[in-house]
């Protein structure tokens, strides 16, 4: 008999696995029900596809005195907490999502994200 110590196989011996004749079938084939699933998914988030969020890319940030605020002028230099090539901060609806570089796509700024912050790793 064949080692099946790596596959995780019911033991029929003891009465486990509920599976009987009538199920067994391919099973490396992906099943129609988890494809029809994913279509009525992506159907049933139609309605928010039209909703409006806020994304903003950080470059970086600094704390300043109202009156070093006050006296910037157009040409002023901020020192900001970043270095050069170091990954900005993308924030939707004021939520970090990703991490990105910039880019310039046809004489515009851009970001190309590198990251996605997954739940509880944006520390």
């Amino acid at each position: 008999m064949a080692d099946t110590t790596d596959l995780d196989l019911p033991d029929l011996n003891n009465g486990g696995g509920d599976t009987g004749p009538e199920d067994s079938g391919p099973a490396a084939l992906p099943s129609q029900s988890l494809v029809d699933e994913s279509i009525r998914t992506a159907v049933d988030l139609a309605p928010v596809y039209d909703v409006p969020v806020n994304i903003s890319a950080v470059l970086g940030k600094t704390h300043i005195d109202v009156s070093s605020l006050l006296k910037l002028t157009s040409g002023s230099v901020l020192e900001l907490d970043r270095k050069v090539g170091e990954a900005i901060d993308i924030y939707v609806n004021n939520r970090l999502v990703a991490r990105g570089e910039v880019v310039v796509v046809d004489d515009r700024l851009g970001v190309t994200m590198t990251e996605i912050i997954k739940d509880g790793d944006s520390a």
